[in-house]
């Protein structure tokens, strides 16, 4: 199991991927908040999707956010480091992303 430092250190590192995918893709028009819940270690994140970027992460749930990722900490990790495709993540029900459709549809282009 990981530790709430490295799942914390896993968004950052996300969002420096995400930032430079979009200076070189263009803006994505998708401005949603963002939770991030893992269960295994109690502990949540929340943070901003804006044009392509993620942003403003901190410590804590955001029960109002309009897309929630749940993952446990090693999955986690293992979707933002590659070693788990996304898409198997979430047919096997590893991981959980809750939003719209449109988002949802948007959300696969940042992946």
């Amino acid at each position: 199991m990981a530790s709430v430092d490295e799942c914390r250190q896993a968004l950052e590192d996300l969002a420096a991927r995400l930032d430079a995918n979009a200076a070189t893709r263009g803006k994505l028009d998708l401005d949603r908040t963002l939770a991030c819940r893992i269960p295994d270690l109690d502990a949540a994140f929340h943070g901003r999707l804006a044009g392509g970027r993620l942003v403003d992460i901190a410590d804590g749930d955001d029960p109002r956010a309009k897309i929630a990722l749940v993952a446990n900490s090693d999955d986690l990790i293992a979707v933002v480091t590659g070693r788990l495709d996304v898409t198997r993540a979430v047919t096997s029900r590893q991981v959980s992303i809750k939003a719209n459709p449109f988002d949802l549809l948007k959300l696969r282009k940042l992946l």
